[in-house]
């Protein structure tokens, strides 16, 4: 087992300076100049030539491209990801200050979607081919296919102009108003719950009917066991190994789905960080940001293999 945790986090580590490499190089390639669009056109007729090279200069721009990829993975290492290009603030505070923001809202959102969709799926894996199965199962499919900035627009329109029981827009602490936490978050995690309770009841449903029908179910039932009892503790953690592998798949797409809902609803986050940070061409910040996303993308990955064992003592990792 701990042959196998070393070499995962060592497989982490290469994936990790591809990805650093990647990033650094596409920002690089792409057209485009963070210094000439930090100065807006009536700036720029102020700034000669040689202060714009100045500023270039003092953001390290002008240096060769390993020159700065060295200076900047010299920094990651000491956990400074470096300064702003359009703000001229650390590049770690700002993720520091919007990442418990969309940890707050994308966390929610998974943590109700996967519950929601684990018990969705059980119930049509039970009821197989009665009117609730059809139901459940018509809804979650049209679940995985909705856009979720249409559904954050309908959500808004709804509950926020029509009926204005919700805030269309913004957000606030739970340490200041925790009233006001909650009305600002509930549209926003019901967006991103959406995709991950779909996706996870169609997944539960199909892994709950390849076991209902095993022999260790019939012999369970035979014994008198309470529905409770075979359900929860013989099909549905026989069943989770699929279900686990969906529910970490899914908390990528949570990722994904911010960047739209927290741009519609306003929200201070990591999604509204990125959207500003790529429209500026703010390298330190797009690629501290991809490199974090990353990170918790190969983590939650490590996670979920290393669980398989706890969940089925018959997997041995070698």
């Amino acid at each position: 087992m701990s042959n196998y945790i070393i070499k995962r986090v060592a497989q982490l580590v290469i994936v990790l300076f591809i990805v650093t490499v990647l990033v650094f190089g596409m920002m690089r390639i792409l057209p485009g100049d963070p210094i000439r669009m930090l100065l807006s056109s009536e700036t720029q007729s102020g700034y000669t030539e040689a202060q714009v090279q100045a500023l270039r200069h003092a953001n390290g721009l002008d240096r060769n491209y390993v020159v700065q990829y060295v200076s900047w993975m010299g920094g990651v290492f000491k956990g400074d990801l470096g300064k702003s290009i359009s703000y001229g603030t650390p590049v770690r505070d700002a993720i520091l200050s919007a990442l418990p923001i969309t940890l707050e809202i994308g966390l929610l959102g998974w943590i109700i979607g996967t519950l929601l969709g684990v018990s969705a799926g059980v119930l049509c894996a039970m009821k197989r081919g009665t009117s609730v199965d059809t139901v459940i199962t018509a809804l979650a499919n049209a679940g995985t296919m909705v856009p979720i900035f249409w559904l954050a627009l309908v959500l808004m329109y709804i509950f926020g102009v029509k009926l204005h029981w919700l805030p269309v827009g913004g957000w606030v602490s739970p340490f200041v108003d925790f009233g006001g936490n909650l009305r600002d978050i509930v549209m926003p995690v019901m967006c991103l719950a959406l995709f991950p309770m779909a996706s996870i009841a169609r997944q539960t449903r199909s892994a709950m009917l390849g076991v209902l029908h095993q022999d260790y179910i019939r012999t369970a039932w035979s014994k008198g066991l309470q529905q409770r009892v075979v359900v929860v503790k013989h099909a549905l953690r026989n069943s989770l190994i699929p279900i686990v592998t969906m529910s970490g798949m899914v908390l990528g797409g949570v990722v994904g789905g911010a960047v739209f809902e927290e741009t519609i609803f306003g929200i201070p986050g990591m999604g509204q960080l990125t959207v500003t940070s790529v429209n500026s061409q703010d390298y330190p910040y797009i690629q501290g940001i991809t490199l974090l996303v990353a990170f918790v993308v190969l983590v939650v990955n490590l996670l979920v293999d290393i669980s398989y064992g706890w969940l089925d003592p018959r997997i041995r990792y070698s």
